[in-house]
């Protein structure tokens, strides 16, 4: 089963996270997001994964956040553009598969996906 992995080593659950699906025979594709930022179909593509709105993907306290004055009444798409140009912004880590996606906080919400 092909899984990747939307990571940034910086993050203790990220780490925890890769860890884990290691642990578990699972070796998956290491993305770096921040150097390798997804692009907008890919973030809507997650997100269709995830079955969840852009907003609740979104790192509200991080200081770029702030300077965009993004705010929930802001369209899903302006939130996913926002993401693709600034991928702080996108909570981590995220382990996807062909059809389904999870975000690894905590990090043990990736078991369900994996076995």
């Amino acid at each position: 089963m092909a899984t990747t992995i939307w990571h940034n080593p910086r993050c203790s659950k990220s780490r925890q996270t890769l860890i884990l699906l290691e642990k578990n025979g699972v070796t998956p594709t290491v993305r770096l997001y921040l150097e390798d930022a997804p692009s907008i179909d890919e973030l809507a593509d997650v997100l269709a994964k995830l079955g969840i709105a852009p907003w609740e993907l979104l790192r509200r306290g991080e200081k770029v956040f702030k300077g965009l004055g993004l705010s929930q009444q802001d369209s899903d798409q302006a939130v996913i553009e926002a993401m693709a140009e600034h991928p702080i912004l996108i909570e981590r880590p995220i382990v996807i598969l062909s059809t389904a996606a999870v975000l690894g906080r905590p990090p043990e919400n990736v078991l369900g996906l994996i076995t």
